[in-house]
């Protein structure tokens, strides 16, 4: 491999000759073999996006010339309308500061603006009025800003929407609602689907908040937060030409010595996240049950068929998608450990876990928005309720003579639940023989469609039938 001599404040190192990264990046090559894997490119780009919006604030600040500004500028551009892989292979395993990744934005840039006929210095003009320890906690706080808002919130709103769809296509099913996994009262389909589209709902609102929390931003700190080299408007001016690079509202922090130092709202949104796995998890592993069997299990619902089952079983469909969510939610559940372990890393001026955090919150945005998404598009969008499944176990289930018992008394309803179920007759026949309730009363009183609305409304005999 043919290589190019770079130098650095260190020394020369060798740099393959093709390469647009210099001797910062090639160190950091050489050091980090841990892993190979790079941070996620949506990092990246935020990366690339603050270091454009720096070299503006710079040039409205008369600290960098137009002309040098603006190559920076197009060379970002450039970069964005190409694949970033190849100039940008620092593993994430790396310095904890992620100062590897940032000179190897400062070194690639300078190299891009060079080539132009310009002379350009990775520390002195791309990085000016920067530290990495400003600038990687602010690309973290943006990459998971833009994740979110792009990739988590609309496939949770989407699959919110297509839960509540498939509950009204089906607002007339009554079936038996399951505690401990054990027959309960009756419930409408519809109020199932909709206890899940209300957590769904409630996760869209927790990750809002985190926004909030995400927008703000330390820029200006520079190595320690005190702000050391940097123009006192640099900060304010950089955060408005970032505002219009990427349509976030972003604000200032209001520290930027909590910026530097600490990972908190990272792990106030991995918190968040971790609650939507949860969530996913939840609902993927009802839909698991509810699918079951066919013939010997629940057989509630029929998931789409996507694939064969087994190599060996022959006709046998597995619920695929419910399968995959909750493998993506236990890793959204570990890559949250990971960050608290990272978020407790902070030691006086600086966390030194950033890069971790990076990837892992990212990660974490992704698939909450893959799992959101595939669930609603190919498993509840399309299942189908085989509603004569539900309708022998709803008049059998003996739970309904709770609806019994302040008419007749705890103990006499127990008695008549546990007959039922030892004759494997319905509640209402042998409450006919064992009560003097009127037959109009009983039909009212164990109608599963009003035990799911609440039941029918007690009557002024109520007290005196428990008295005799």
């Amino acid at each position: 491999m043919k290589t190019r001599t770079e130098t650095d404040s260190m020394g020369s190192v060798e740099v393959p000759a093709g390469a647009l990264y210099g001797a910062q990046t090639q160190r950091a090559l050489n050091n980090f073999t841990i892993s190979a894997k790079p941070l996620p490119p949506r990092f990246l780009r935020a990366l690339l996006r603050i270091k454009q919006a720096a070299a503006a604030a710079n040039r409205d600040l008369g600290l960098l010339d137009a002309e040098t500004a603006d190559a920076i500028i197009g060379a970002v551009e450039t970069l964005l309308a190409g694949d970033l892989t190849p100039h940008f292979p620092v593993p994430i395993l790396q310095t904890g500061s992620g100062t590897s990744s940032n000179m190897n934005a400062n070194e690639v840039l300078a190299t891009i603006v060079r080539r132009s006929g310009r002379d350009c210095s990775a520390n002195d003009q791309i990085n000016m009025s920067q530290s990495s320890n400003d600038v990687i906690p602010a690309t973290l706080h943006v990459a998971a800003a833009q994740a979110i808002t792009e990739q988590a919130l609309p496939a949770l709103t989407e699959l919110a929407a297509t839960i509540r769809a498939k509950g009204r296509q089906y607002q007339h099913v009554v079936k038996t609602g399951r505690t401990h996994l054990m027959d309960a009262l009756p419930i409408r389909l519809e109020q199932e689907l909709g206890g899940w589209a209300a957590q769904i709902d409630d996760n869209i609102v927790r990750l809002q908040a985190s926004l909030q929390h995400l927008l703000r931003l330390p820029l200006g700190g520079t190595a320690v937060g005190s702000g050391v080299n940097c123009h006192p408007r640099f900060a304010e001016r950089a955060r408005f030409h970032l505002a219009h690079l990427t349509g976030l509202d972003v604000q200032a922090m209001t520290s930027n010595y909590l910026g530097l130092s600490c990972l908190d709202t990272v792990l106030e949104t991995s918190g968040q996240l971790k609650t939507c796995a949860a969530t996913l998890m939840k609902i993927a592993n009802d839909l698991r049950w509810m699918n079951s069997g066919p013939g010997s299990g629940l057989g509630e619902i029929s998931l789409p068929a996507l694939q064969p089952g087994s190599s060996i079983m022959p006709d046998k469909v597995n619920p695929v998608i419910a399968e995959a969510v909750c493998m993506a939610a236990a890793r959204v559940i570990g890559n949250d450990a990971s960050i608290t372990i990272a978020a407790q890393s902070g030691n006086f001026q600086l966390n030194t876990m950033l890069p971790l955090a990076a990837a892992d919150v990212l990660e974490s945005v992704a698939l909450i928005g893959g799992a959101a998404r595939d669930l609603g598009e190919k498993a509840i969008a399309d299942l189908t309720v085989r509603e004569e499944r539900l309708l022998e176990p709803l008049a059998k289930n003996p739970i309904l003579v709770t609806a019994l018992a302040p008419y007749i008394g705890y103990l006499p309803a127990a008695a008549i639940a546990k007959t039922a179920r030892q004759q494997q007759r319905t509640i209402l026949d042998v409450a006919r023989e064992m009560t003097d309730l009127a037959p109009e009363l009983l039909e009212r009183l164990l109608d599963p469609v009003l035990l799911a609305d609440g039941g029918a409304p007690p009557t002024d005999d109520s007290a005196k039938r428990r008295e005799r």
